[in-house]
């Protein structure tokens, strides 16, 4: 996956070949925060400029910067699914978040 990681704050990456450098974007944000750079080196340090600015603009304009993920999100399931699913997670000895967050990251990492 092509994120960076500041502060609490992820960005995705991608490369531009029109533009001939790299470009991100800080996620998970109502705020638009964008940065580019024509190494890595370039770009971590535009990252890392990105996201100081943010929260310094936003101590001068007495506003709260919007926050990253919480790592809290509700899930709709059917009643079934998720009958099975706590059922799946009681038999591993694990509570159904923890087994949930586990499937999410195994399935993530592949």
């Amino acid at each position: 996956m092509n994120t960076m990681e500041y502060k609490g704050f992820a960005a995705r990456v991608e490369y531009s070949e029109e533009d001939g450098c790299f470009i991100g974007h800080v996620a998970g944000i109502r705020d638009v925060i964008g940065f580019h750079g024509k190494s890595v080196a370039e770009l971590r340090a535009a990252f890392e400029e990105a996201v100081d600015d943010y929260l310094e603009t936003c101590k001068k304009a007495g506003k709260n910067p919007d926050k990253p993920y919480s790592g809290q999100f509700r899930l709709r399931l059917t009643p079934e699914l998720h009958a099975r699913a706590a059922m799946v997670a009681e038999t591993r000895g694990k509570s159904l978040n923890t087994w949930v967050s586990e499937a999410i990251e195994k399935s993530i990492a592949a």
